[in-house]
């Protein structure tokens, strides 16, 4: 569906991406729905909301700057088709009285699992053992992997996503440590912690908090040097969080022996990149929220917010 198909007698919902889930879809009958198409400039969004004035934006892909804002003139409420508003001028649109929510919880399965996995890859191995055995080779006699059984993980941010990595991580018969200023009634298998002792006492971290101004580049040099040498590492949240320069020198010199990473500080990163090759590092495309599943709680969680939002009005 296009821009063009919007029905000119409905408010507009303006979709920041190519799709919506049908069942978010149905959800917003009585709306026109434009989409944006898959990876939208700021430029093109602009155009969008002057042509369209949308009520809404779901926003899937692409920043929503002050400027879209502005020029949205009928625009009520922000709706993140997931968890993470920091793509987001959350300043422009409160002093507008507009609305931010997010679909929270909706991708937690399945970004945990892809976290889990991770952590998992790096213990064992699992991509150049995988690359070897491809190539001919039968390392049984020179590996060893890691057990994670009796070591520690630490957590940073304990919402539904890393309250699901604990709980596996503790039927793994791990020890988990998390810190989070804001988490209430934890589970008793995990133990809060501040940051230092976090870094001090963890032998595997993973990261599931948003990012904000005061956590930027919240893995450094400075922060990694307070880590137990051969540390795994782990992000799933947002790139923003980890200092790539930092953490590519801490590989090289040991102190991190495997990090895996879903999300970096640009998206998609150039190429050619520093990670490019670099052993010990697992990378994927920030996709540990997109399933299946995820796509359509997610859509359904930002149309639900949309329509929550308007009838305030």
């Amino acid at each position: 569906m296009t821009a063009a198909a919007t029905a000119a007698s409905r408010p507009a919902i303006l979709v920041t991406g190519a799709d919506l889930a049908d069942e978010a879809v149905r959800t917003l009958d009585g709306y026109g729905l434009v989409y944006a198409g898959a990876r939208p400039t700021e430029s093109e969004l602009l155009a969008l909301v002057r042509q369209h004035d949308p009520v809404a934006l779901i926003v899937r892909y692409g920043r929503i700057s002050a400027a879209i804002i502005e020029a949205a003139r009928s625009l009520r409420v922000i709706s993140k088709h997931g968890s993470g508003i920091d793509t987001i001028d959350t300043a422009a649109a409160a002093a507008r009285g507009i609305a931010v929510k997010a679909a929270a919880g909706a991708n937690a399965a399945a970004v945990a699992e892809h976290a889990i996995a991770l952590l998992l890859a790096c213990a064992k191995s699992i991509v150049p053992l995988d690359a070897r055995m491809h190539a001919g080779h039968w390392d049984k006699a020179t590996h060893k992997s890691i057990e994670l059984a009796g070591r520690t993980l630490g957590l940073v941010g304990l919402g539904a996503i890393g309250r699901r990595v604990a709980a596996v991580a503790h039927a793994m018969e791990m020890r988990v440590i998390g810190h989070d200023p804001y988490a209430q009634d934890l589970p008793a298998w995990i133990e809060p912690v501040d940051l230092p002792r976090l870094w001090a006492e963890a032998d595997a971290i993973s990261l599931h908090c948003p990012l904000t101004d005061a956590n930027r580049d919240l893995i450094n040099a400075a922060t990694l040097a307070q880590c137990r040498d051969g540390l795994l590492l782990v992000n799933t949240a947002r790139g923003g969080l980890v200092h790539e320069a930092d953490l590519l020198a801490a590989l090289r010199n040991g102190k991190v022996a495997y990090a895996a990473l879903d999300s970096f500080q640009q998206e998609p990163p150039s190429m050619p990149h520093p990670f490019q090759g670099q052993p010990g590092l697992l990378l994927s495309p920030h996709i540990g929220g997109v399933t299946q599943d995820a796509y359509v709680k997610m859509g359904v969680g930002a149309a639900r917010n949309v329509l929550q939002a308007l009838q305030a009005f």
